[in-house]
């Protein structure tokens, strides 16, 4: 089974101080710790897992820059065999669709039963494995916990409503967005980095996808941010202080006068 995972290097929440910018309309980069999207590590891994028990190979492949180089050598050291940089100056500002679509080009150019992603990245729109997924005219199954390979189909768990499960039988060649908890990433040591420091990993850009340059990027894009920021704070908060019993009677009596409860 030839594998295709697509990662995105994000900010680190767990590492950074996150503020918005003076524009009002991104968060403040500069200095920021940066590291895998978190969702994307479990695809890996589950790619990982599907090829150590049925044979075939694993490529991580990401859209962004030179720096974006470390997310890809990162989950080669977990274990991915190839990784593919997508880095061109036509690609910078590219909405999901924008992104979609460079992606849909790096498919076209190889041989994937399957494709993952991650459920969602730093931006939570949890939509470029949708989009891409309808470029191909692939199906397409998202929040999935459960991959069970068959002959030419696999056998997909879905997360749904109510912590219930869904499962759902699939073709392949097919887009799989992976929820997190599928399984547990193995760790990534210093001697893995090491040993593939120096691997070469092509670097593809418009031109090599087929893609026109105009149809991607900033300019080509039909969703644009024009606002971020922090919500304000409500009025009427109140941090209860105490120990544990003191703070559940607190509770109580705010709920009884409140008329929550009698």
């Amino acid at each position: 089974m030839e594998i295709l995972v697509c990662v995105k290097r994000v900010p680190d929440t767990a590492e950074n101080e996150i503020e918005i910018n003076s524009d009002g309309n991104d968060i403040e980069r500069d200095d920021l710790v940066y590291s895998v999207n978190e969702w994307d590590n479990y695809a890996v891994e589950e790619a990982i897992q599907l090829v150590d028990e049925h044979g075939g190979s694993v490529t991580v492949i990401t859209v962004g820059d030179e720096e974006s180089e470390e997310v890809l050598r990162r989950e080669m050291a977990m274990g991915a065999e190839k990784g593919i940089l997508l880095d061109d100056d036509a690609f910078e500002g590219s909405d999901g669709r924008g992104i979609a679509a460079i992606l849909k080009g790096a498919v076209a150019k190889g041989n994937y039963d399957l494709i993952l992603t991650g459920a969602q990245a730093d931006e939570g729109y949890a939509q470029v494995g949708g989009m891409l997924a309808a470029m191909l005219d692939y199906p397409y199954a998202s929040l999935v916990n459960m991959i069970e390979p068959g002959d030419g189909k696999l056998k997909v768990g879905r997360e749904i409503e109510g912590g219930n499960q869904e499962v759902n039988e699939i073709e392949l060649p097919c887009v799989l967005s992976i929820q997190t908890g599928i399984n547990e990433p193995r760790y990534v040591g210093i001697r893995g980095i090491r040993k593939v420091a120096s691997v070469d990993i092509p670097t593809m850009g418009a031109s090599d996808l087929g893609l026109d340059a105009g149809s991607v990027g900033a300019g080509a894009a039909k969703v644009k941010r024009i606002d971020y920021f922090v919500p304000e704070m409500g009025e009427g908060a109140e941090m209860l202080e105490g120990s544990t019993e003191e703070i559940i009677d607190k509770l109580i009596e705010l709920l009884k006068s409140k008329g929550g409860i009698k």
